[in-house]
């Protein structure tokens, strides 16, 4: 069984998680394997984690999140994440991560999110 979905919203490619726990070893090698996969397919090169039904994910699963966002900065793909569950964010929080990842409150405002050009934009 796959461990992620994919669809395309407007030009963006949306990826879900089929686990509300990414805590097993094998699990997040999988997990990791297939979001590495996903990269290349996001043509636009714009690409949307969302974590909506994750509750728990452990520091392995952490590590692979940000091997993908080096993956996605080297293939010039812009990662966001959206509706990230209260512990997993306060993990994101205590290892600083959340500075490091552009995290959106709903699905709805990262991919508008997306949009936005920057500061004069």
């Amino acid at each position: 069984m796959s461990a992620v979905t994919t669809q395309t919203n407007n030009d963006i490619l949306v990826v879900g998680f089929t686990d509300s726990k990414i805590l097993d070893s094998q699990r997040i090698e999988q997990v990791g394997r297939e979001l590495q996969e996903i990269v290349p397919q996001a043509v636009n090169k714009k690409l949307l984690l969302v974590f909506r039904g994750v509750s728990f994910m452990s520091s392995a699963m952490i590590t692979k999140l940000v091997m993908l966002n080096k993956g996605c900065k080297a293939q010039g793909v812009t990662l966001k994440f959206c509706e990230v569950s209260p512990n997993v964010m306060e993990v994101f929080k205590i290892t600083k991560l959340n500075k490091l990842f552009d995290i959106q409150g709903s699905e709805e405002k990262a991919l508008a999110s997306f949009d936005k050009k920057g500061w004069f934009g």
